[in-house]
């Protein structure tokens, strides 16, 4: 696996490469936003790990810009462990959310989770799909109703536009929802689904992923992704 992880502490940056080299991941370290951000555009990842506070472009920034261009999965570190902070990392598109200081088991375990999670999205979720009215045109391809999701190529299009900015999480998501849109889900059943049971993150990562998921797929008039109150989501009939 090719990581690229964008910290300043060179500290930090040390400490990490003997415990990624015995997991064999092939793992370039920048030191500086701006330097981040060119290897991130001219090259290809499979996995990014960011420093929120990075001098030049902060991680944060470097999240946004490439949630607009790639799903490839990112785990924000930082040294701010408030939780408005984990909310502003999680819906700037991050996957996870690491805080200062860590156990580099700890951060590998969450690399291997979201790995592990965003390469069986398409072939996910662990419920088996129901025998209902949003029947897929083939087993690589989800409908319902004005929703139609591409599975070998990771194509969501609803209302006739092409969705390209969910994260892998996001995409995960809604194709559980798809699956099973008269289902109601409890954040437990989505935490179990989607990131895994090994899921070692907080329960709000879920109201997270789905405020970000509604504000991308949603309108006013066709909020698609509801709340059940005191119970968990569905998606709208």
């Amino acid at each position: 696996m090719r990581l690229l992880v964008a910290e300043d502490d060179t500290s930090v940056c040390e400490m990490l490469q003997l415990f990624f080299q015995k997991e064999h991941y092939d793992t370039t370290f920048v030191h500086d936003g701006w330097v981040a951000e060119r290897r991130l555009l001219e090259e290809s990842w499979d996995f990014v790990i960011l420093d929120w506070m990075l001098p030049g472009k902060d991680g944060i920034s470097l999240c946004k810009q490439l949630r607009t261009i790639t799903q490839t999965p990112i785990i924000l570190l930082t040294a701010r462990d408030q939780e408005q902070d984990r909310i502003l990392g999680l819906e700037s598109g991050a996957d996870d959310y690491v805080v200062k200081p860590f156990s580099p088991m700890e951060l590998i375990a969450r690399i291997k989770a979201v790995h592990r999670r965003y390469h069986i999205g398409t072939a996910s979720s662990n419920l088996q799909s129901e025998p209902t009215h949003h029947l897929h045109d083939s087993l690589n391809i989800l409908k319902h109703k004005n929703i139609r999701i591409e599975l070998d190529t990771r194509t969501v299009i609803i209302r006739g536009a092409v969705l390209t900015n969910l994260t892998p999480k996001e995409f995960e998501l809604l194709c559980l929802f798809v699956r099973h849109p008269k289902k109601v889900f409890t954040r437990d059943m989505l935490i179990e689904s989607i990131w895994g049971y090994d899921y070692i993150g907080e329960e709000r990562t879920v109201d997270v992923h789905i405020k970000r998921l509604r504000n991308k797929i949603s309108t006013p008039e066709n909020p698609l992704v509801v709340t059940v109150w005191g119970i968990g989501y569905k998606l709208e009939e």
